[in-house]
């Protein structure tokens, strides 16, 4: 492999790794806080909107990609988005997380706006920097950030926060997201591929996706087998705090254990897709979403307590 692609693989890992730390911080501590504060579940669910900006960043990318031509262009942008979701990270350091919840929830909000607006320049440069062929080695290098993260951000971090607390530990968060940037700053390598078309996206674009043939069924599909998902996911830290577990505790098992397994069954399942092929796989695999609901049905309604039970659970 050439050191330019591995010099640049390096630098949209580290880009990657820089908006998924914060992320999974805050998608997995704050649940634990609320529940350890006697909000309802409800609320603890509604908390998943922080993550609306990542949802509907397909309204604006069209207006980022509107703006950017060249390697200059998108360094201003991704550079702009992280600096702002560092200072946005620092400023929720200074507050009172018992007294200034909802102005934290508030600012938390923005900090996704902007780490939204990073990933879709960095995702639009990442897909121009890299030839057809290095695809599969820039989506490893986007999967290992993801999960990177989610371990370091929901595992470590929780371990972290147990010792030194809220405003000891962010500040040094924004600071690791403002260090990342620094791999894209010196490299001088990345280079631009060409446009397969001249005419750049605009909104008419995403009317177009939704008027496609057959596209709703596929739509109600993602829908229905995420909703399953992420619904056990949001609930899972609150279920913990309900056992009797604690926030060092709840970082070991979900940030590290959990993420492990997903890392080891995503592999496998890739496998699998291959040999079975996409249709075929997808109804195995959304039949097994069932599963986790059911075990977790049952292990609240036959009251028993058992550490290894609720970590088969998680896995």
């Amino acid at each position: 492999m050439k050191r330019s692609i591995t010099v640049n693989l390096f630098t949209f890992f580290t880009l990657y790794i820089a908006q998924s730390i914060p992320m999974s911080f805050f998608s997995t501590a704050l649940p634990v806080l609320m529940r350890q504060g006697n909000y309802s579940l409800f609320a603890i669910a509604l908390l998943k909107l922080i993550k609306l900006p990542w949802i509907l960043k397909f309204l604006w990318s069209p207006l980022v990609d509107s703006r950017t031509e060249s390697i200059r262009d998108y360094k201003r942008w991704i550079f702009g988005a992280e600096i702002v979701y560092a200072l946005i990270i620092f400023g929720v350091a200074m507050l009172n997380i018992e007294t200034n919840f909802t102005l934290i929830f508030l600012l938390i909000l923005l900090a996704f706006v902007s780490s939204a607006t990073q990933d879709i320049a960095t995702d639009a440069m990442a897909a121009r920097s890299f030839e057809r062929k290095n695809s599969s080695l820039l989506n490893s290098m986007q999967s290992m950030g993801s999960f990177t993260g989610s371990m370091v951000g929901g595992g470590f971090l929780l371990l972290l926060f147990h010792r030194i607390g809220w405003s000891r530990l962010l500040p040094w968060l924004a600071i690791f997201v403002l260090v990342a940037l620094i791999p894209l700053a010196v490299n001088k390598k990345i280079t631009l591929q060409g446009r397969h078309s001249s005419r750049k996206a605009s909104p008419r674009d995403m009317w177009l996706f939704f008027t496609q043939r057959k596209i709703w069924r596929q739509i109600l599909f993602l829908t229905l087998f995420y909703a399953g998902l992420i619904g056990i996911l949001s609930s899972l830290s609150p279920y913990l705090v309900d056992r009797g577990y604690q926030m060092k505790e709840i970082g070991a098992m979900v940030g590290i254990f959990g993420v492990s397994t997903g890392i080891l069954f995503a592999f496998l399942a890739g496998i699998f897709i291959r040999k079975a092929g996409k249709l075929h796989s997808r109804k195995i695999i959304s039949a097994c979403i069932l599963l986790p609901s059911a075990y977790f049905l049952w292990l609240t309604l036959s009251n028993v307590h058992s550490h290894v039970l609720v970590l088969i659970g998680i896995a």
